[in-house]
């Protein structure tokens, strides 16, 4: 009589392949962008996020094993969200370098109003919580400031070669000054639910440049 080989199995879910466990890990940050670059991150909670990535509640623990863990791969996602939107814009040999900035400025402008100023920048918002956030948040998200910074000096930096702005200018100073004003204008926007301070903020910063 031959023997029967006897396969044991688990108890508790089935295991889920590596697609879908990586789909879902991509819902999960979908939905924690949407959520935080509106409400922040103490303020939003695992069950809400879950919620609204459409999975089971009390599931945000089999794709991330804390919170913490989950807020710096929500820092990564949107930094490259963003770096993507500089390139698409520096890097567009259509147009001039100061134009390249504009356009970024234009489209970043016209995301918020589409929808209807409820979500800012999520770099921005965390850097407002950095009191109460983990310690782990503080160098990456200035480390996300600086990298932007170096794609727009870049930038300008060509401006100045092809004679857009002057040749004193510091463009390493100008790219961080261009950040920091960004980051007050898209708060502001929000608050006001309109584009008008990013408006002025654009129109004042070119002005500097001109001088």
């Amino acid at each position: 009589m031959s023997k029967k080989t006897i396969t044991k199995q688990r108890r508790g879910r089935p295991k889920k392949n590596l697609k879908e466990v990586e789909e879902n890990r991509q819902s999960l940050i979908f939905s924690g962008l949407s959520l935080l670059t509106q409400k922040g991150f103490e303020a939003t909670g695992l069950d809400e996020i879950t919620k609204n990535a459409e999975l089971p509640k009390g599931s945000f623990y089999v794709y991330y094993d804390s919170k913490e863990l989950f807020g710096l791969a929500l820092i990564d996602a949107y930094d490259n969200f963003v770096a993507k939107m500089l390139d698409r814009s520096y890097l567009n040999e259509a147009r001039t370098p100061l134009e390249r900035i504009n356009d970024f400025v234009m489209e970043a402008s016209s995301n918020m109003a589409r929808h209807n100023f409820d979500r800012g920048c999520l770099i921005g918002n965390l850097s407002q919580e950095i009191t109460v956030l983990p310690n782990t948040f503080r160098q990456r998200l200035v480390d996300v400031f600086c990298k932007w910074q170096k794609k727009t000096e870049a930038c300008l930096l060509k401006a100045q070669t092809n004679g857009e702005i002057s040749p004193h200018i510091d463009c390493a100073a100008k790219a961080k000054l261009f950040w920091i004003g960004w980051e007050g204008a898209v708060s502001r926007a929000k608050l006001e639910r309109r584009t008008d301070p990013i408006d002025v903020f654009k129109g004042d910063f070119e002005a500097e440049l001109k001088r």
